[in-house]
């Protein structure tokens, strides 16, 4: 099982590249940087301090959108990126959450992300397109050229993965029926374009609190993201789709504090990570087992306010045990 990992631009950039080549020592195998501008950090000029630091690690922004960014801008950053890590590099899009907030735009929508998308790859191989009436192309390409990933949470975007990009970050949770409906929208989509996902590779975003007090990492559902927010909502309401797939029905107007600690629990088995260190290996064993689950990106659980926090907790957990138990799967 690959194991990639997030990590903010919580510290001035080299720092923060230091911080990612002691991830790649620590076993996993990429890592996710946020796109966020108001950090005042970013991500592209992170990633290419940290390529430099690093030798087999993948890398690319958790996540990218075509908002704040012109699909043209994201393809020459994707590329040159590229030209300093060769084949170590993929570019993840999404409608947008923090990032685009914050310059006050809404998210993109289902036909934004799939014009987007369709366009991003089409510049990576070198071909021509047109925006507002001028057609253009970048002049530098790699082969193979950068994939495109979506990263997807609802429903709507798991299918637009499927139809138009060459793999997914999907937020689905880990339970067997979430991840089974998930894939069934995956090939939904991929019907409607008349492609094979044969090649196509899904990354399983993996909310995770890892903690010695292992029943104090369960209270994870029972908080805020923010105070108009429910962690469970957070990015969107889609997560509480997938708990329904999951067998798992919360109301709309839930409020967090008053789930019962045994729905906490169970919420917490089907969504992600949750326990000491040797509780969350063993949920990853289960998730390989259970649903072939050969890929996961550790999204360590904050609030707003800890968005920054650097994962210094979790890579050690993950050095010293997780990584090293999963080494045994076979």
């Amino acid at each position: 099982m690959r194991v990639d990992i997030r990590v903010p631009v919580g510290l001035p950039v080299r720092e923060t590249a230091a911080f990612i080549a002691g991830c790649e020592a620590a076993g996993f195998s990429g890592v996710g940087v946020h796109d966020h501008q108001h950090s005042g950090r970013d991500v592209f000029l992170t990633l290419a301090l940290a390529a430099e630091r690093t030798t087999n690690l993948s890398l690319y922004p958790a996540t990218s959108n075509p908002v704040t960014r012109h699909p043209m801008v994201l393809a020459s950053l994707a590329h040159s990126l590229e030209e300093i890590a060769p084949r170590r590099v993929r570019l993840t899009v999404a409608p947008g959450y923090l990032a685009v907030g914050n310059i006050g735009r809404p998210r993109a929508t289902v036909a934004a992300m799939r014009r987007s998308v369709l366009t991003i790859r089409r510049l990576l191989r070198g071909e021509s397109v047109e925006f507002n009436g001028v057609e253009t192309r970048l002049r530098n390409v790699s082969d193979p050229p950068t994939p495109v990933f979506m990263t997807a949470a609802g429903p709507r975007m798991v299918e637009l993965a499927g139809e138009v990009a060459d793999g997914a970050l999907l937020l689905v949770g880990l339970h067997p029926d979430a991840v089974n409906a998930a894939r069934r929208r995956l090939e939904i989509g991929a019907a409607r374009s008349g492609r094979s996902l044969d090649d196509f590779r899904t990354i399983f975003i993996t909310p995770t609190t890892v903690s010695e007090d292992g029943p104090a990492a369960l209270r994870f559902p029972q908080q805020w993201f923010r105070p108009d927010q429910p962690y469970l909502k957070y990015p969107s309401d889609s997560n509480l789709f997938w708990l329904r797939e999951a067998g798992i029905d919360l109301a709309e107007d839930f409020v967090p504090e008053n789930i019962p600690d045994a729905d906490a629990a169970e919420i917490c088995d089907a969504f992600g990570l949750f326990g000491t260190p040797e509780e969350c290996l063993t949920r990853l064993e289960r998730a390989a087992s259970e649903s072939g689950i050969d890929h996961v990106f550790i999204f360590p659980t904050h609030t707003q306010a800890g968005g920054y926090d650097m994962p210094a907790a979790e890579v050690a957990a993950f050095r010293d045990v997780i990584i090293p138990g999963l080494d045994t799967l076979p």
